[in-house]
């Protein structure tokens, strides 16, 4: 079995193969190619959770990721992950690797895929809310998706945000409705239980992305949810959390207008006006994770990266 660091993730994921890897896997799920059990998760003493998300996906493979998330973290990422791989003709394990940068850089990625199939054409200004992990792999995600005239960032605390700011090469914003009012893409990327984007501050023909995970509560206005066009990994995003997001609870199938996948296949049409506003509301799913991590692994077997370990010795 072969084990790879977050250095070796870092190293041998391509993000621009990791977009279209996520196009292909979110077209396979929506046409009913995947096994995909909705999420599960464990609490611990009430200030984390430990996910578990396993999946078959057919342009990847056979896999789980194991997750936690505890907001109150701050000496490291609020999400730590696991990823394992196996073989799908026989179940054996073949690798297991850092799944945190993975989470990172597919949950942007595919925020990133979202906003290029929803935002308007003529977009120029992309307003990031947030600042840690999540809103430096949007930036980097975001990039080549419109032609951005400029990039603001905002934040709780605003020596945080200058300081990503000036890291990234963005704007600090004072406060997020600075950031938001005559953005053409917002990007809430925070554990806000309350929201962080408001309806009244949107222009027309704003598109909004939410990937921050909450168990109650959001970061976007229930006003933007009710009058948006939704778009969603999967439908099992109206479940309850751990497997569904906050903000749709109560919403049936009616709600959504379309799954990323069947926005990528042209099952379902994208923006359809220049003034309706859309929504991208994420969850994070298993098949983003193994499209992911199926790229790692390639380009680790192809280089000759990682170390390789024998958990039991098989017998023919």
């Amino acid at each position: 079995m072969l084990v790879l660091t977050r250095a070796d993730v870092e190293e041998l994921l391509d993000l621009e193969e990791l977009e279209a890897a996520l196009a292909r896997a979110h077209e396979e799920l929506s046409s009913g190619e995947v096994s995909m059990p909705p999420r599960i998760a464990a609490w611990a003493n009430e200030t984390g959770l430990l996910g578990a998300m396993p999946a078959y996906l057919p342009s990847a493979g056979l896999g789980c990721k194991l997750v936690t998330l505890f907001p109150g973290n701050t000496d490291r990422p609020t999400h730590q992950a696991a990823i394992m791989l196996f073989d799908p003709e026989t179940g054996t394990p073949i690798a297991l690797m850092d799944g945190t940068y993975v989470t990172e850089a597919r949950t942007a990625g595919a925020a990133a895929l979202a906003a290029r199939l929803l935002a308007r054409e003529d977009a120029t200004i992309l307003a990031i809310l947030g600042t840690g992990a999540q809103a430096r792999a949007h930036v980097h995600a975001f990039t080549g998706v419109r032609d951005w005239s400029e990039i603001r960032i905002a934040g709780r605390d605003p020596a945080k945000a200058r300081a990503l700011a000036e890291e990234l090469g963005a704007t600090a914003a004072a406060s997020f409705e600075e950031a938001v009012r005559g953005a053409d893409v917002v990007a809430a990327t925070t554990h806000s239980r309350e929201p962080v984007v408001w309806r009244d501050w949107l222009s027309p023909g704003a598109h909004v992305s939410s990937v921050g995970a909450n168990q109650s509560g959001g970061e976007v206005d229930p006003a933007i949810v009710a009058e948006a066009t939704l778009v969603v990994e999967t439908r099992a995003a109206l479940a309850p959390p751990p497997a569904g997001a906050a903000e749709l609870a109560g919403l049936d199938d009616s709600a959504v207008h379309a799954e990323l996948g069947e926005l990528v296949s042209g099952a379902k049409p994208g923006r359809t006006t220049p003034v309706e506003t859309t929504l991208y509301k994420s969850v994070g799913i298993a098949v983003q994770d193994l499209a992911a991590a199926a790229i790692v692994l390639a380009a680790a077997q192809e280089r000759g990266t990682g170390l390789t370990i024998e958990l039991e010795e098989i017998h023919a």
